[in-house]
């Protein structure tokens, strides 16, 4: 049997993590099998579905690293057919029309069973379901009732997705039964939680694809992230390609216990993925931030630039605050850095002594920057900190960056020493 799972996005919204997160699980368990992924796009409510709206969940899945089987099946010109399904259970005499709509009549009394493959044995009293509507009274097909049809006619085999569906599976049961279809296995995936432990939503931060790859996100990373939340390729392994983890992937592995969406840990991820990046990949990324602040930038001080910085950025949106003093001399200062470093008592006199040496500098190198450093506190008995630390505020306005002789190099001679005089003042 070859296994086919479906992802099934509604287009009234961009690309929510925890719908991402389902769609890589989907495809993680189809390519480890062989078997094939569908897409089927949920659009039967034609007020909120907005053809932007799938445009751009297509292209967050195709930017995480994702393709699909086929073209994609829309639910909006399948009407017909559900409505001569529901025709057929009405024919039989297992649903009653209600004004315009047709409902399912649920014999009661009943236990339905689920064998889930992640949360095991769920079982659900028929008592509790009411009756079920699968024809609205406008003409348009219930979710549930859409679902099963479009499931077993795409001879879909697993149904992945997340555990607020649990309650709709019962009700689904009843519809393959009553249509006599075969049943497809069943596996609720723990919903994400924020770091509270409430549902993933706005409150926590960005919580859709778009908003992460504006902020500076790799595809790879965000991938990785997604899907280690729940299950685990062992041996504490944490960083892992979509192709590793192809070969490992176990729908059964699965934890039934909700997973906290850890944003710290995502961004860790991130500059892992970062770190071992060209230059020239890292570039275009990069640019494009850049650019959002009008920031123009000469190609080969871009990438000296992100050869410096690569290994300190988290997103590579971070780099541009962290490179601020290059491109403008407007610049935040950190006070408590100035206080801390340059109003020390002696510091500023030793930004004057060091800048009055750089001033002999024929090569402008960091190896030469470095040496006239050194000269400097042999000569005068000083430690590293009370020349380096008051030099780099004075150049960047932070107490953190790159290496500072390599800093001085790229921003060039005349730039660092009018800053280290004008700091010395």
């Amino acid at each position: 049997m070859t296994v086919r799972v479906r992802f099934a996005p509604s287009p009234t919204g961009f690309l929510h993590l925890g719908s991402a997160r389902t769609a890589l699980i989907n495809w993680l368990y189809a390519r480890h099998t062989g078997g094939e992924m569908l897409l089927r796009i949920e659009d039967t409510d034609q007020v909120r579905s907005d053809d932007k709206f799938l445009e751009e969940i297509l292209e967050d899945l195709k930017w995480l690293g994702l393709d699909w089987d086929g073209d994609p099946i829309y639910q909006s010109q399948r009407f017909d057919l559900y409505r001569e399904k529901a025709q057929q259970l009405l024919t039989a005499g297992k649903a009653y029309k209600e004004g315009d709509a047709v409902l399912y009549k649920v014999e009661k009394g009943r236990t339905i069973e689920i064998d889930d493959i992640i949360h095991g044995m769920i079982k659900v009293g028929t008592d509790e379901i009411k009756d079920q509507v699968m024809i609205k009274s406008d003409g348009s097909p219930a979710y549930n009732f859409c679902c099963v049809v479009d499931d077993a006619e795409l001879a879909i085999t697993h149904i992945i997705r997340g555990d607020d569906h649990i309650s709709n599976t019962p009700k689904q049961i009843l519809f393959y039964e009553a249509m006599g279809l075969p049943l497809p296995k069943f596996a609720h995936m723990p919903l994400m939680m924020g770091a509270d432990g409430a549902k993933l939503s706005k409150r926590h931060g960005a919580v859709s694809v778009e908003e992460y790859k504006k902020d500076g996100f790799l595809p790879e990373a965000l991938a990785n992230y997604l899907a280690l939340l729940g299950w685990s390729p062992g041996e504490d392994k944490e960083i892992i390609s979509l192709q590793e983890a192809i070969k490992l992937f176990k729908l059964e592995d699965m934890s039934y216990v909700q997973s906290r969406f850890d944003h710290q840990k995502l961004k860790w991820i991130n500059a892992e993925y970062i770190k071992i990046k060209t230059v020239e990949e890292l570039r275009p990324l990069i640019k494009a931030h850049l650019d959002e602040e009008g920031i123009e930038v000469e190609k080969g001080t871009l990438d000296k630039l992100i050869d410096l910085y690569h290994v300190r950025i988290k997103t590579t949106k971070d780099f541009v605050d962290l490179t601020r003093s290059f491109f403008t001399d407007d610049y935040p200062i950190d006070e408590k850095g100035t206080r801390k470093f340059v109003e020390r008592e002696g510091n500023k006199e030793n930004l004057k002594i060091f800048a009055g040496e750089l001033e002999k500098t024929d090569q402008f190198t960091h190896e030469n920057i470095e040496e006239v450093c050194r000269k400097i506190m042999e000569e005068r008995e000083l430690k590293a900190a009370q020349i380096i630390h008051p030099t780099r505020m004075a150049i960047s306005g932070r107490t953190d960056g790159a290496g500072l002789f390599e800093m001085m190099e790229v921003l060039g001679k005349e730039k660092v020493l009018e800053r280290m005089l004008k700091t010395a003042e």
